[in-house]
């Protein structure tokens, strides 16, 4: 089978650099292009991220595109407390002089599906701003696009910025809201973050013992991440939400059990903002079109993730 196009959809911070590094590194999968948006960190931080992961992986042929700057509606607030200053682990700050590509990341996305409808799939590891905003200068965007993974929302679990939502859908519910309502999404969500994809005190050891450049960046992102997941969460370890979406849409072995329900996001001010709502009862009047994944095999991801950091092949133990 030859690799399956994708554009992935970043706010680069620690996690996303992980996940941009699987996706370049996989046979699986040819990454068109990095589009970034609003999110974890100060913006031109998150395109000097994306790029110095690119170049880590030696993609810099990789072109990378700035999207928007800030949620559809809502003021937010950055996520530095959990990933450092810059996003990655608060000692590393880089400065690539690789130019952004000149074209507007919504302007890219779109051109790059309409002109090969059905063939380029979008992996979301970030608030879906970019998406919305394409959304609205092209309705019939499902019809253009193969598959839609976004990492986001928090199925029957408690939210990581508030009690009741993940950060990506906090930080846009509107644009949430709209690219649940419109297309055809699978859901990589925190809970099955929390599942499946803990590095915990044991894989930290692991990894440490791989002289390679891979395992180093791993090591000094990750230990911020840790450190905010044992004293927030009660969890000795680092979660990999974004690198376990592109795990998921790279390898079908890794996924368990799945559902599709009728879903949706609460973009309201106050205590639920970024709620998400997932009809798995099938008691709403709603079609259901967001396929959620609810299980993973989680041995296999940190084999994957392993392989990474060692060898620079994500696909090793499959």
């Amino acid at each position: 089978m030859p690799p399956r196009r994708v554009i992935i959809d970043t706010d680069t911070a620690g996690d996303d650099a992980l996940a941009i590094l699987m996706a370049v590194l996989s046979d699986r999968l040819d990454v068109d292009g990095v589009t970034v948006v609003a999110g974890n960190v100060e913006f031109d931080y998150q395109v000097e991220n994306a790029k110095y992961a690119l170049r880590l992986a030696g993609a810099d042929d990789v072109p990378v595109h700035e999207g928007a700057r800030r949620p559809l509606l809502k003021d937010f607030e950055h996520a530095d407390y959990v990933h450092g200053e810059g996003g990655l682990g608060g000692e590393l700050f880089p400065d690539t002089g690789i130019p952004s590509a000149d074209e507007h990341a919504v302007d890219y996305v779109l051109r790059t599906v309409r002109e090969d409808p059905g063939e380029v799939s979008l992996v979301c590891i970030g608030p879906l701003t970019n998406v919305a905003m394409a959304l609205q200068r092209e309705p019939d965007l499902d019809d253009y696009v193969d598959e839609v993974w976004v990492m986001g929302g928090a199925v029957n679990a408690p939210g990581n910025v508030t009690p009741a939502a993940e950060f990506n859908f906090w930080v846009d519910p509107d644009a949430a809201k709209l690219v649940l309502r419109e297309l055809d999404v699978t859901l990589v969500d925190w809970g099955l973050t929390l599942d499946a994809s803990v590095l915990g005190a044991e894989a930290f050891d692991r990894f440490a013992a791989f002289d390679t450049a891979y395992a180093d960046f791993f090591r000094t992102i990750a230990e911020p991440v840790r450190e905010f997941t044992r004293e927030e969460q009660g969890v000795d370890g680092a979660t990999q939400p974004d690198s376990l979406t592109v795990a998921l849409a790279m390898a079908p072995e890794l996924r368990g059990a799945a559902g599709t329900y009728y879903a949706d996001v609460d973009e309201r001010e106050g205590l639920t903002r970024g709620h998400s709502v997932v009809d798995t009862a099938d008691v709403a009047d709603a079609p259901a079109r967001t396929r959620v994944i609810e299980s993973a095999d989680a041995d296999l991801f940190e084999e994957l993730f392993a392989g990474m950091l060692e060898e620079g092949d994500p696909e090793r133990p499959l």
